[in-house]
């Protein structure tokens, strides 16, 4: 029977019963809810959240606080005191295990070979990889200007630092750099030409991880210890701390010192001072020897 045939108590009869049928996607939103998710695995157990987070949120909120007080919302910047938390260990590829990283990707990962060899040789963060442009590159000066960072899928105008920084590239990347320069924007991009994700740059390196044979008892060797690889090369051969500091874009030095024990030469070198003769040890240090006597009356005389 069509509805327009149906008088208006009947229609009013109609709607009433449709109105009590059971919905199936009640149903299923049902069995889908959170209590028989819990009654089929059991309560879910908290998880602890770590002091390096809690400091995270501790330090955004003095970043507040101190804008806060610039724009004079609040009269005096209250004390925010941060958790003491142990010093986080780090993993870095050793001088033959890179060596062994870069010829697997240049056999079977080319298009990720700029990437690694600017995580390794210029310290490049994951993040700021899949937002570097070709515009930020100078292969004629050799340089690259780290301008931004890819964080979740978003890009941010600023690196993780705060602020830009621009690094010194050796040969052997501007080279590989030269081999796969390409027309689109992003230096590592897709075929649509966006940058690429994360989960490709994991991906291409977790492949060329198990074809150069390096393995660890525990982890996988990831992006940011390319990074660790840049700060630990350099410091076992000897550069400053200071001067790795600012090619790292650290914001604090202390955060650079996690390599200092990797430059035993120089520490080697300090401590033999110890045995050098004061007179020689005062003028290392600028400062003229005193006279003797004999001197001191040939000057009177």
């Amino acid at each position: 029977m069509r509805l327009h045939a149906i008088g208006a108590a009947e229609l009013e009869n109609f709607k009433a019963a449709m109105r009590k049928k059971p919905s199936r996607a009640r149903e299923l939103k049902t069995d889908a809810s959170r209590s028989a998710v819990l009654r089929r695995y059991g309560p879910e157990e908290p998880r602890a959240i770590s002091p390096k987070t809690i400091n995270n949120a501790l330090a955004c909120l003095r970043k507040l606080l101190s804008l806060a007080e610039e724009h004079r919302f609040i009269r005096h910047l209250p004390r925010v005191r941060l958790l003491k938390t142990a010093e986080t260990p780090f993993d870095f590829l050793d001088f033959d295990e890179a060596e062994r990283l870069v010829e697997a990707f240049a056999k079977f990962e080319p298009t990720f070979l700029p990437a690694v060899l600017l995580a390794m040789k210029a310290g490049l963060r994951l993040g700021e990889l899949q937002g570097l442009q070709w515009t930020d590159l100078d292969l004629v000066a050799a340089r690259v200007h780290v301008r931004r960072n890819v964080y979740r899928g978003r890009v941010n105008e600023t690196p993780k630092g705060g602020k830009s920084r621009a690094i010194d590239l050796p040969p052997s990347v501007v080279a590989a750099l030269k081999s796969t320069r390409h027309l689109k924007r992003w230096v590592f991009a897709d075929e649509s030409g966006g940058f690429l994700t994360e989960k490709q740059f994991n991906a291409a390196l977790n492949r060329a991880v198990r074809r150069s044979g390096i393995a660890r008892e525990e982890g996988r060797v990831g992006w940011h210890d390319l990074r660790h690889t840049y700060g630990s090369h350099l410091a076992m051969r000897g550069v400053p701390m200071r001067t790795i500091q600012e090619l790292l874009g650290h914001a604090s030095i202390v955060t650079t010192m996690r390599y200092a024990h990797l430059s035993p030469s120089v520490t080697k070198a300090a401590v033999h001072v110890l045995d050098e003769h004061p007179c020689a040890v005062g003028a290392h240090a600028g400062h003229k020897p005193a006279d003797s006597a004999e001197t001191q009356a040939e000057s009177a005389g």
